[in-house]
């Protein structure tokens, strides 16, 4: 699976585009970025509903006619921004519980671990996971936004480190890490949380 990417925006949100035909958040800025290098895409998936990952949704869906997928519990981020930055608002066509999804011809595992937002979702692949604002490399998402919980993200890191397989796992923000890699460091932040 090709896949590209770019920080957009002042937060550097990593927009990914897969094979150029799914878009996995796209931040603010990615517009120009999704319009040069997608081809005939089919879908845009939200890892959360944050501003920063989901700015430029609405411009891409228009533009392209394709369906928004976001998880249920994060789907009122696209009409109401806590932060105060009001993002366009948009309307979600899919929303997203935890289980295997086909879109096309690609099938997605979709994970759900909330604690940075109410319905944070990582994606898989074959070989990936996008892990958006949950898991970083060396670090996991903030706790204390609207919305967020930090006993919900205690066990969302219990449920990860019992994922028994390794995989590449793509942030929102950053390098990338690996499952095994992750699993090492989130003991210490099951503490601190």
């Amino acid at each position: 699976m090709e896949i590209l990417v770019k920080p957009c925006g002042e937060f550097f949100t990593n927009c990914y585009i897969l094979d150029r035909k799914i878009i996995i958040d796209p931040g603010v800025g990615a517009f120009e970025f999704v319009k040069e290098y997608a081809k005939n895409p089919i879908a845009i998936i939200l890892t959360h509903g944050h501003f920063d990952h989901m700015w430029d949704s609405k411009k891409i869906k228009d533009y392209f006619q394709i369906p928004l997928y976001i998880h249920k519990e994060d789907e009122f981020f696209l009409r109401n921004d806590p932060f105060g930055f009001n993002p366009p608002k948009v309307e979600a066509d899919v929303l997203l519980e935890e289980g295997k999804i086909n879109i096309g011809n690609y099938e997605f595992l979709i994970r759900h671990f909330p604690g940075h937002t109410p319905g944070s979702i990582t994606i898989e692949t074959d070989k990936e996971m996008f892990s958006g604002d949950f898991i970083f490399d060396g670090s996991i998402g903030r706790v204390d936004f609207p919305y967020s919980d930090s006993n919900k993200m205690k066990e969302s890191i219990k449920k990860f480190l019992q994922i028994p397989y390794d995989k590449r796992v793509l942030p929102g923000h950053g390098a990338t890490t690996t499952i095994f890699k992750a699993k090492k460091f989130l003991p210490m932040w099951l503490k601190y949380i």
